[in-house]
């Protein structure tokens, strides 16, 4: 059987983003800007960057401005290119043409495997990468490449992890397994939110996959079975004892940006490596002689 490429990827958004209310209340919280780029944009030209080619984005309520954005828009095109502004023609026309786009509608917010789900009849019988909003990772070599790379090689479902500092194991999903490869780990478990006490990893998910099918079957056979919202970890684990899953720790600067202190760390980080503006930001940092 020949093995299939990772060309489609899935980005669940349709969120309310409650932690970054008011601004979030008529805007996707994943177009909120570092500095000029929305999170949104970030994400997709990771997966671009790591070889997708399709891409389909969960939406909901108030998500329209995130659709716009990587839409075609004449009238500033034409605006843009009769005032002879053509870098800013080029970005804006570069948007559209990353990659091929799709949109589907999460019906109710059900949890983000009910958000995955969504997108099953998109992705087929394929292989694919999903990309969680909230999770940027700043590497030289794109963080969804590195999964890509690992998947590869097993031919295995790979999720991304990052070490945590031990004490904070409870406010991630952390995972168990044994050490294969430099940076790879077989799962053995996923516990949420564990306390330190009840585990002695730290190695937590951070919201990037490269899924197979059978996520979707099940998925969908766990679908009104579960306790409240439907999640990825129902089908991690229950799919732990039918094939290896796999975890790398993912080498880069992660941010958290539905954070609200990780998106103002990730806007500094960024700023400072602004081509345009960065000096400028470094500059005003030095001048307020913070302890």
């Amino acid at each position: 059987m020949k093995h299939q490429k990772i060309r489609k990827a899935i980005l669940p958004v349709a969120g309310f983003g409650t932690r970054f209310l008011p601004a979030t209340k008529a805007q996707p919280k994943e177009m909120l800007p570092l500095v000029d780029t929305p999170v949104i944009q970030h994400l997709v030209e990771e997966a671009v960057n790591s070889g997708i080619e399709q891409i389909v984005f969960v939406t909901g309520r108030s998500k329209r401005a995130l659709e716009d954005h990587f839409d075609s828009h004449y009238e500033l095109e034409s605006l843009l290119a009769e005032k002879g502004k053509e870098e800013a023609l080029q970005e804006v026309q570069k948007l559209t043409n990353m990659a091929e786009f799709f949109f589907v509608r999460q019906k109710q917010p059900q949890g983000n495997g009910d958000a995955i789900l969504t997108a099953k009849n998109f992705v087929g019988d394929e292989p694919c990468a999903v990309l969680f909003g909230d999770d940027l990772v700043d590497a030289e070599r794109p963080a969804l490449r590195q999964l890509i790379d690992v998947y590869e090689e097993y031919r295995d479902p790979v999720i991304a992890l990052t070490s945590v500092p031990h004490e904070h194991v409870s406010k991630y999903g952390i995972v168990e397994g044994n050490q294969v490869a430099d940076r790879v780990t077989q799962l053995a478990n996923f516990r949420e939110k564990p306390e330190p006490s009840e585990t002695e990893s730290s190695q937590a998910v951070i919201g990037k996959y490269i899924i197979t099918p059978e996520f979707f079957e099940k998925l969908e056979q766990m679908k009104g079975s579960v306790e409240g919202e439907l999640g990825m970890d129902h089908a991690i684990n229950a799919m732990m004892n039918e094939r290896p899953l796999y975890g790398l720790e993912v080498e880069g600067t992660r941010y958290d940006c539905g954070d609200k202190l990780g998106y103002i760390q990730a806007t500094v980080d960024y700023a400072l490596k602004h081509e345009k503006i960065g000096e400028g930001v470094r500059d005003y940092l030095k001048s307020l002689n913070l302890d």
